[in-house]
């Protein structure tokens, strides 16, 4: 029997971790050799079996980057995005690839990401999960065919928790639909409306944003035209398969090249 991957999950205790712990304990190909938290968790110093089934048993949380991959053979990663220089430096100096589902970095943190896949094969995505990957290109293609007399609407909705908005997932949609209509989003993106707004502009891409609950997320994309409406939505109602598709690539990423990788890389896309 092939032994199995050793992976690390680096933020072991957020929801997406403990689905992931989860993910690996169902999968008989899997393996925990290292969890990561923030410093000032509580699970810091404890067995990371506390979090996850009998296969996380043994492997104690650390708080350093460093000692958390060291012995994977791929990390995964959905931490706060100040956490990510440390975690791509680290596992730069591993040498172990990196599956990144952390969202909403600044330029000084995705330079970090830009820099590190110069040396370590990196899959980033906004959403892993196979149906979002499908609505991103069921909306390029919308975008290509309905032209801008279709007005582009973005909505998304998390549970009350979720720190940065507009979602990840929701701006990758937005550079679905400009691709599909060859535009700048960063040009023609709209992410706030308040009192008199004036008309709609031509061409624009609007954003929506709902926060509350336990909404784990729900997306749409709405080209609302002269007498029609056409909308794409896609909702998940459990982080499995967002964690599914974050061991795929984890299992996909192994011997690849140092760059910069997507869902649609791993996906075959």
């Amino acid at each position: 029997m092939p032994t199995p991957l050793s992976l690390a999950i680096l933020g072991i205790s957020g929801r997406m971790g403990r689905t992931l712990l989860a993910g690996i304990d169902d999968a008989g190909d899997l393996r925990l050799s290292g969890g990561l938290d923030s410093p000032d968790s509580r699970w810091i110093n404890q067995d990371a079996g506390s979090l996850g089934g009998p296969k996380a048993a043994g492997v104690v949380i650390t708080p350093d980057p460093a000692l958390a991959v060291r012995g994977a053979q791929a990390a995964i990663a959905f931490a706060l995005p100040q956490a990510t220089p440390a975690i791509v430096e680290a596992c730069a100096a591993a040498r172990c690839p990196l599956v990144l589902g952390t969202t909403g970095h600044n330029s000084e943190q995705r330079s970090s990401i830009d820099q590190a896949a110069k040396q370590i094969p990196i899959v980033m995505a906004s959403n892993f999960s196979l149906g979002v990957n499908l609505l991103f290109k069921l909306a390029e293609l919308a975008a290509k065919t309905l032209n801008a007399d279709y007005d582009a609407e973005i909505f998304e909705a998390h549970h009350r928790h979720k720190k940065d908005a507009p979602s990840g997932t929701a701006l990758s949609l937005g550079e679905a639909v400009a691709k599909g209509r060859g535009i700048s989003l960063q040009e023609q993106a709209v992410y706030e409306r308040y009192g008199d707004t004036g008309a709609r502009k031509r061409g624009t891409i609007g954003f929506s944003v709902a926060r509350g609950g336990d909404i784990i997320g729900d997306h749409t994309v709405t080209f609302a035209g002269i007498g029609e409406r056409i909308e794409l939505t896609h909702r998940a109602s459990d982080r499995m398969a967002f964690a599914n598709g974050a061991l795929s690539a984890a299992r996909w990423i192994v011997g690849k090249k140092p760059g910069l990788y997507s869902m649609q890389d791993v996906l075959g896309g």
